[in-house]
């Protein structure tokens, strides 16, 4: 029902292989503890109307949580996986458990604003910086959120909500949200680049999410690209990250003879107005980008490559990186920009806790 609409007990039956009397039961269950309602009916082959019965996006709630090192963003949805509410915020400086609060807070604000009661959510999905370490709940390599790294933060953030609680790193959960409703929904192999304050990336290969042995695939900030990756001032952030970050540009537009500018933004409206030293500073940034690319074509092959994040959403950038890509790639990829943009990692939350109730649910069907 949930991915097929409105449905018979007969095509239930043919779609799930189950017996018809299994089946009958089943619609019986959904009925009885109020997962589905009955649709209408359709007319039969042989002239008999067959009742149809439909999946009740209101029977449970899900949230999708997209947590940075300044921003947090919450959003409540449906079984359908419709936003009916969200909430964002500055992310609580002092982490840890002041964090968890603060989510759960949120999320009890906006059951109340449509008068549902706590227990109305039955999953959460967040996207968090770092690595997640699910043997032990906490989050790595997230220094500028402090606490995470110290508590089991998924245990703590399920006993605060009330709902199991799935942890995933934002850029990979980014990934997932264009995957499941944004510009990838048909593309089963593709590389969601975000590029903002750093660089990270998200694979997914034949429609699921590569991690690695470690849950840090795709942390192409480490790319040996635009330095000297045995110079150790480097390592901290990673090579590539030191070369096209936020922080980097802002340096290289300065360097160009660019006048004072306090963010990357300054730099796009000043290359809008004709600044020679933006574009000269997108120029060289666009062709980093290109070499990081080319790396991403050679080890992974993706059908297409999508950029996101605060910077790698703008078409001036992307459009010099396209150029590049065409000029000097035997067989050059389709590069787009993500169209969730800052909502990619909050609705592949919501996409994933969704699953996650789905897969519930047909166990509960097919259980014996």
């Amino acid at each position: 029902m949930m991915r097929h609409g409105p449905v018979s007990r007969a095509e239930l039956s043919r779609i799930t292989g189950l017996s018809k009397q299994t089946t009958s039961e089943v619609v019986r269950m959904l009925l009885q503890e109020n997962w589905a309602s009955v649709h209408g009916q359709v007319q039969g082959a042989v002239g008999r109307s067959a009742v149809t019965y439909t999946l009740r996006h209101d029977a449970a709630h899900v949230l999708g949580i997209d947590l940075g090192g300044t921003k947090l963003h919450v959003a409540l949805a449906d079984l359908a996986g419709r936003i009916i509410g969200e909430r964002r915020e500055p992310t609580h400086p002092l982490g840890g458990t002041e964090l968890v609060e603060q989510i759960g807070t949120l999320a009890d604000a906006l059951l109340a604003e449509i008068g549902l009661h706590a227990g109305a959510i039955r999953a959460a999905t967040m996207g968090s910086p770092g690595v997640f370490q699910s043997s032990t709940g906490r989050i790595l390599l997230a220094p500028n959120i402090p606490g995470l790294g110290d508590m089991d933060v998924a245990g703590a953030l399920a006993a605060r909500l009330g709902c199991f609680v799935q942890i995933e790193n934002d850029v990979n959960l980014a990934a997932l949200g264009e995957r499941w409703s944004g510009c990838c929904v048909n593309v089963d192999t593709f590389a969601f680049v975000a590029l903002g304050t750093g660089i990270g990336m998200g694979i997914v290969d034949d429609g699921r999410l590569l991690r690695g042995a470690g849950g840090a695939a795709g942390e192409i900030a480490y790319l040996p690209v635009g330095g000297d990756p045995f110079d150790s001032r480097l390592h901290r952030l990673g090579t590539l990250e030191s070369a096209v970050g936020s922080a980097a540009i802002l340096d290289r537009y300065h360097g160009a003879g660019g006048a004072s500018a306090l963010n990357v933004r300054l730099v796009f409206e000043r290359l809008d107005a004709g600044d020679p030293a933006a574009a000269v500073t997108l120029d060289e940034t666009a062709r980093l980008l290109a070499q990081a690319c080319m790396a991403i074509c050679a080890l992974l092959d993706p059908g297409l490559i999508v950029f996101g994040g605060s910077i790698g959403g703008h078409a001036a950038l992307l459009d010099r990186v396209r150029a590049l890509m065409a000029r000097h790639m035997p067989q050059p990829i389709a590069i787009e920009r993500s169209t969730l943009g800052d909502r990619a990692a909050v609705m592949g939350g919501i996409g994933q806790a969704v699953a996650r109730l789905r897969d519930e649910l047909c166990g509960s069907v097919h259980a014996p």
